[in-house]
This record gives structure tokens, C-alpha cells and sequence, in this order.
């Protein structure tokens, strides 16, 4: 039976003082429901992937970009009434020159998390090059997901995903083998080549997350041990081999089900950000670490939330010394999507809140990115009985 568990707490007796800032809500989308957004800023764009649905459970994978200001009218990648539709599990993208590699979730069988990851590879323009062809290759009624996909400069695309082919299985004490982390390299005509299993234990639902240093790829994840301890780790592809994984940091948080809540992982040049959730003597944290090092190993943590974390998070850098990072947490009287800005030195600003929230699986997982000088969060939201896409924007000099 798969466990999973969403930490929500809150603490009642903590001062958190906000610096005020020009927010800008963009109008987007009001037809159909639409949620499960994506957002990636990527060698001069920014786009945007969702799933629209409408009444009748059909789902439509939808693209947009940011040009001149303004989204643009979005391009229907791909329509299905057999997908399987989460608020965690949500499709992602990535742009390589004029190409771009998205993702979304099949079922493959009746059970309840029986599905495929599905890829689609088209130019930027809406011209197919390869239609809805399945990532994992192992051909089991299993649970694939949790997606991550990073450019390979112009020559394709990285992608690391949860893998459930083992836990159909049962290990010698008669329980279901854990779920592994894969990793594979998306050609620019669609091939699945060099496909490695990165870590054969893995946490089952918490999304992972990879990015495309000098050195080459990384991903970082929420680890699960036979002790049930399950911290973020990090690998590398250093020369074309993978490295033996390793924790950003031991907090020992164990847990006997799966948080729902991942990491978020960042590079510029050799400087690696990490920024996570985790629960520390008790106390839900928001943590993030550095690496000048091109992750080969990290600074202690920084403690980013100042009330009860949730988490949710993203990061992105503002320039070499500094990253944002984004985050969920909640006092006694409400839930709020609140950013910072944190150096290498370890330097933390105040933070900005960007909005209430609601803290249950209606708000989904925030996205964050920094585009020209200015700083776009989006999440969902739950209005007149359905769910919209909401956009905000600041500029990145004022924070």
C-alpha cells in the first residue's frame, strides 16, 4: 500500500516582519480548469506548461511563452482522457535551441498509480518531431513519474524520473521492493539513450529535480533508507560516470511514508544551490545549501522559514553570489507563498510575501523564475469551483 504523508503545521508565538514590494498579478487563463503549471526560464525565454481539463475528464497539455511582455495564445501539445492528473506529480518541460521536450502522465492499467511517463518533442513553432512516446522502457504496470528535464545545451535534453518497476515485487521479507530514480539523455529526434539507475531506494512520491552544470548533469532527491530515514542526496555525472550518492546534509528525518515534498536543485557555473523541506527535532524546516564546488560537497544549511515551514520550494539565482528561493509556510492565522534572498556568504534578506495561500493540495507546488531582471512565481489557485493558473511578477531590483 503506498503511504504518503503531507505535513502541515503551525506555530503561534513568532514575529515575521515583510518588506513591501510592487506585485503585479497577470490575467492568464479562465476557460476549462487549469492547473499542474510548469515554469522554466532557459537561454533567453521563459515558458509555461499547464493541464487544462473540462468537465468531461478530457486533459490538454498546454505550451505558452513570455515575449514582449505577454503570454502567448498557447499551443495544445498533447490531449488525453487516460492520463493520470495530480497536483505533485505534474507534467515539466524544457527548451534546447528551437526544440521543446515535454512530459505528462498515462495510465497503463486500472490500479491507481499504474501510469507511463509520455514525452513529446516538437519545435518551438508547433512542428512535431516525435509524438507521445514513452520514457520508461521496462514495459511494467508500475508507478513513473515525478519528472525532471534539463536542456543539454542545444544537443537535447536530460531527464530523471521516479521508478516504480521494482515494487511490484517483494523482497525477501515479503514487502514491496522501494521505488528507484532513472535518469536518461532525450536525443534531438527523440531518442532514449544512456538510461542509468541512479539510486535503487528512493523516496516513492516527492518530486525530484536536475540541472546541467560545467561539469555536467545533477539531480538531487529525498533518499529512503532501510531505517526509513529520508534526507535529500545529491549525484553526479563527472566524465561520463554516475558518482555514488550522497546527502547535501544529514538532517536523519525519519518518516514511514513519503512527504509529498521535494527538493529544488540550481547551478550557476561551479556555484550549486539546493533548497528543501525537512523536519528537523520535530520543527518543519525550509533548508538551503551551497556548493562552490559544483556540488561536490555543501555548506551547512540555512535556515529560511521563519514560521512552521510546509515547504513547496523553488530557487533560482539572482546573480553568481546570490539565489531566491521561494517557499510555503504558516502562523496561526494563515498560509503564505513568501520568497528571499539568500548569498553564499550566508546572508538572508527579509522576507517578501507574494500572497496568502492555501496550504492543501489546491495551491499545488509554486514555480519560481527570474527572466529579464524580474521575478514570475505561479501556482494554483481555487476559484468560482475550479482551478485557475495565478501569475505574479516584481522586479528583481527591488528585493
Amino acid at each position: 500500500m503506498k503511504r504518503f504523508i503531507i505535513i502541515i503545521s503551525f506555530l503561534s508565538i513568532l514575529s515575521c516582519s515583510t518588506k513591501d514590494v510592487t506585485i503585479e498579478e497577470i490575467s492568464f487563463l479562465h476557460d476549462n480548469s487549469n492547473a499542474q503549471p510548469s515554469l522554466v526560464s532557459n537561454d533567453g525565454s521563459l515558458s509555461l506548461t499547464w493541464i487544462s481539463s473540462n468537465e468531461n475528464e478530457k486533459a490538454t497539455l498546454n505550451f505558452s511563452q513570455l515575449k514582449d511582455g505577454e503570454w502567448t495564445n498557447s499551443q495544445e501539445v498533447a490531449t488525453g482522457s487516460d492520463w493520470f492528473v495530480n497536483w505533485a506529480d505534474f507534467p515539466t518541460h524544457a527548451i534546447s535551441g528551437n526544440l521543446i521536450l515535454t512530459s505528462y502522465l498515462e495510465k497503463s492499467a486500472s490500479g491507481n498509480y499504474t501510469y507511463d511517463v509520455v514525452l513529446s518533442l516538437q519545435k518551438l513553432s508547433g512542428e512535431k518531431i516525435k509524438d507521445d512516446f514513452i520514457l520508461n522502457t521496462d514495459g511494467v504496470e508500475a508507478e513513473h513519474g515525478f519528472v525532471s528535464i534539463v536542456a543539454k545545451d542545444n544537443e537535447g535534453f536530460y531527464v530523471t524520473w521516479l521508478d516504480g518497476r521494482n515494487t511490484v515485487e517483494n523482497d525477501l521479507d515479503g514487502n514491496h521492493k522501494p521505488m528507484t530514480i532513472r535518469f536518461a539523455e532525450i536525443t534531438t529526434s527523440g531518442d532514449v539513450i544512456n538510461e542509468n539507475e541512479l539510486d535503487s531506494s528512493a523516496c516513492d512520491c516527492c518530486q525530484t529535480s536536475i540541472t546541467y552544470s560545467d561539469k555536467g548533469p545533477l539531480v538531487v532527491y529525498r533518499d529512503r533508507s532501510e531505517k526509513e530515514v529520508r534526507d535529500i542526496y545529491v549525484t553526479r555525472n563527472v566524465n561520463d560516470v554516475w558518482e555514488t550518492p550522497i546527502p547535501v546534509h544529514n538532517d536523519g528525518w525519519v518518516i514511514y511514508g513519503c512527504p509529498v515534498n521535494g527538493p529544488k536543485v540550481v547551478s550557476n557555473s561551479n556555484n550549486i544551490a539546493v533548497s528543501w523541506f525537512t523536519v528537523i527535532d520535530g520543527k518543519p524546516r525550509v533548508n538551503l545549501s551551497f556548493s562552490e564546488s559544483y556540488g561536490d560537497s555543501f555548506s551547512d544549511p540555512i535556515k529560511i522559514n521563519d514560521y512552521d515551514a510546509i515547504g513547496r520550494v523553488d530557487v533560482a539565482f539572482l546573480n553568481d553570489q546570490e539565489v531566491l528561493v521561494s517557499y510555503m509556510e504558516g502562523d496561526y492565522d494563515s498560509t503564505y507563498l513568501r520568497i528571499k534572498k539568500v548569498s553564499i556568504d550566508g546572508k538572508v534578506s527579509e522576507p517578501i510575501t507574494i500572497s496568502k495561500i492555501d496550504g492543501g493540495r489546491n495551491t499545488g507546488v509554486p514555480q519560481l523564475e527570474i527572466f529579464n531582471n524580474e521575478v514570475f512565481l505561479v501556482w494554483t489557485v481555487f476559484e468560482n469551483e475550479t482551478n485557475q493558473l495565478k501569475t505574479v511578477k516584481l522586479s528583481s531590483k527591488d528585493i
